[in-house]
């Protein structure tokens, strides 16, 4: 088959009016679009407030975040309007959220086709699944310019079968209409030979289907049974909306048992400035609404945060929380497979099972067949030596590594990192899952790190389950790795990364000048964990105890991940601290992480220093975001500007009592 493109073609770059001369028609070239802009993240092509449309609206707001040279030069409507089919960017595309409305947004825009230097998995696969062509063929570029014809097979060379397959079906709904009547459990697990962890589980977890073997190699497509899959709410309605129009109603769904619903994102999006500014509250409402009802419909197990009202009224029996972390202190298990359509479903890793994020249309072939697609991805074996020092955390580690070049050059891009060394076992589960966590950042699959006893301790104190370790569950000896990275601890210090994206990271010591902050942020999946609460509680505690307090410029926001991290605070005393020192304190919530409620900068000329995970342009607002560790975001609260916690104690030795 062969397929004939517009000839109008945007060039995603880094110079703005570069991009306003091609939407006004001039025809470039690459050189005169040099150079590409690198690291285009979903945040840009569909800002979050865009994701309460799940229809042919989206198309009208594709790249309606895409920063250039301090700018968003493509407006409402631009792309649809000049008749651009072809798409072209430099590397990393796609980074950042599993959203799936991004590469609709761009296909119902007209677009057909983005050409970029590389691709972030989950976009790439969300692409594959509605039957959006993506290539890393910039020979293609002056052939569609001339009007050429380009043979499917082109468009399609060099991914795996499965991936080809399902293009050329139309998307995976199709694909699994044509060839997934019957998926059925491997036999065996596979060719006996050295194995990572994660390639064991996945063998574990093996499906067969008429075009897909059970146990395929590193690169190839596959099909995998999950124990656990689960959902929130900026996904469900879109989820129903094409599982109704193809399969009718009522659906027959998958092992419904095996399904969790999250309510997450959104409690306080009434104190978003961005959707309150925009008029979306009634759209999200509308939203939390369709996945209610999707969920009563089909009596799927349902977790819903709480109002501040709510919270207030709550006797300490409703169980609620980020989507992620609610499964690794409720449901997830070593050995086990867990998908979500979250980029930060390795969260779970931290566990020993395979956890890893999915697009909407992958949920929903997950939901009537109980099939998952995976690309079979390499290992990278991260090393973690040394001790690590008081005061450095795994947030830290973790933008050490972001800022390594292998890592920024995307090196971790596809692959699953497998967290050990000696600094593995001085780190709780809670650390653990910062690291596992922030692979989305990374590049990567997913994260993982082998069970041991630690893992038992958490899964008995958190749980009250008594886990007994099987001898099969780590990584053999000789198991196969693509790389090798060491990471001295010992030499960690406490990081920022600067605003624009979570690679930018530093020591906080380099930073030279002081960076005056107006809005300090802990929360969120990877830092709204008791372990999080436990330093923000010790740097706070330290500043009430002498008599300080949040500086007057600043706001301060502390948001729980989860009810049982509220109740430990609790429990353990911190709330006094925290009301001393002039903290607001948040119901479990996503919140500021995603733009949707306090926390959240309303002009881009203020600063915050946030313990969330990523800060590409537009992520908690319009203004600067800066990543740093919770106790940096405490110390840094208390100073008004960017300051470590010992800093603050140095500052302040000779003035405090």
């Amino acid at each position: 088959m062969m397929l004939r493109f517009a000839p109008k073609i945007l060039w995603l770059c880094n110079a703005p009016e570069i991009v306003e001369r091609n939407l006004c028609g001039e025809a470039l070239t690459l050189a005169d679009a040099a150079p590409l802009r690198d690291d285009v993240s979903t945040d840009e092509i569909t800002p979050l407030p865009i994701l309460t449309h799940w229809d042919d609206q989206l198309g009208r707001h594709p790249y309606t975040g895409f920063a250039a040279g301090g700018r968003t030069p493509i407006g409402i409507d631009a792309v649809r309007a000049n008749g651009i089919e072809v798409v072209i960017a430099g590397k990393r595309y796609g980074k950042g959220s599993s959203r799936e409305h991004s590469p609709a947004a761009e296909k119902f825009a007209g677009v057909r086709l983005v050409i970029a230097q590389s691709f972030e998995r989950i976009y790439r696969q969300n692409a594959d699944n509605i039957g959006l062509f993506t290539s890393t063929d910039f020979g293609l570029v002056d052939r569609i310019r001339a009007g050429e014809a380009i043979a499917v097979d082109e468009l399609v060379a060099g991914r795996d079968a499965l991936a080809a397959a399902i293009l050329k079906a139309g998307g995976l709904l199709r694909f699994g209409q044509q060839f997934m009547r019957e998926v059925r459990e491997a036999e065996g697990t596979g060719p006996e030979r050295p194995r990572t962890l994660f390639e064991k589980i996945v063998a574990r977890h093996a499906l067969a289907t008429e075009l897909t073997e059970a146990h395929p190699a590193p690169g190839d497509g596959a099909f995998v049974r999950a124990d656990w899959r689960f959902i929130h709410e900026y996904y469900t309605g879109m989820a129903a909306h094409m599982l109704h129009s193809t399969f009718g109603r009522p659906l027959a769904l998958h092992d419904p048992q095996s399904i969790v619903v999250f309510e997450d994102h959104t409690s306080y999006v009434s104190e978003s400035p961005t959707h309150v500014r925009a008029g979306l509250v009634p759209n999200v409402l509308a939203m939390c609404e369709a996945q209610r009802r999707f969920a009563a419909d089909y009596g799927l197990r349902a977790h819903r945060t709480l109002t501040e009202d709510e919270a207030r009224a709550d006797d300490g029996r409703n169980v609620a929380g980020i989507s992620h972390a609610m499964m690794a202190e409720h449901y997830a298990l070593p050995g086990q497979l867990v998908v979500g359509t979250d980029s930060h479903t390795p969260h779970s890793g931290a566990l020993g099972c395979v956890a890893f994020g999915v697009g909407t249309t992958d949920m929903a072939n997950a939901f009537m067949t109980g099939a998952v697609r995976l690309t079979v991805p390499q290992s990278l074996r991260i090393v973690l030596d040394g001790r690590v020092p008081a005061g450095v955390t795994a947030k830290d580690i973790v933008l050490h590594l972001l800022a390594l070049p292998r890592i920024r050059a995307g090196g971790g891009v596809g692959r699953v990192f497998e967290f050990t060394g000696d600094a593995i076992a001085q780190l709780a589960t809670d650390e653990r899952a910062t690291l596992t966590n922030m692979t989305a950042e990374l590049g990567g699959f997913t994260g993982i790190v082998a069970p041991d006893e630690e893992t038992v301790r958490f899964l008995r104190e958190r749980r009250g389950i008594d886990f007994t370790l099987q001898p099969w569950m780590r990584s053999d000896d000789d198991a196969a790795y693509a790389e090798t990275i060491h990471v001295d601890c010992a030499r960690v210090p406490p990081m920022v990364a600067r605003p624009g994206d979570p690679g930018n990271g530093l020591p906080l010591a380099d930073i030279g000048e002081p960076v005056r902050i107006d809005i300090a942020y802990g929360g969120s999946c990877t830092a709204g964990k008791r372990e999080d609460f436990d330093h923000y509680h010790a740097v706070l505690r330290w500043a009430a105890d002498h008599g300080l307090r949040v500086a007057p410029h600043v706001s301060l926001y502390l948001q729980f991940g989860t009810t049982a991290v509220r109740d430990h605070c609790a429990q353990r005393g911190y709330l006094d601290a925290f009301e001393k020192v002039g903290a607001r304190l948040l119901q479990p919530s996503c919140g500021a992480c995603g733009n949707c409620g306090p926390g959240s900068s309303i002009d881009e000329k203020q600063v915050t220093v946030s313990a969330i995970n990523r800060n590409f342009p537009g992520r908690g607002g319009p203004g600067q975001v800066w990543l740093a560790s919770p106790p940096t975001v405490a110390a840094s609260a208390i100073a008004g500007e960017l300051m470590s916690f010992d800093e603050l104690r140095r500052r302040h030795a000779s003035s405090l009592p």
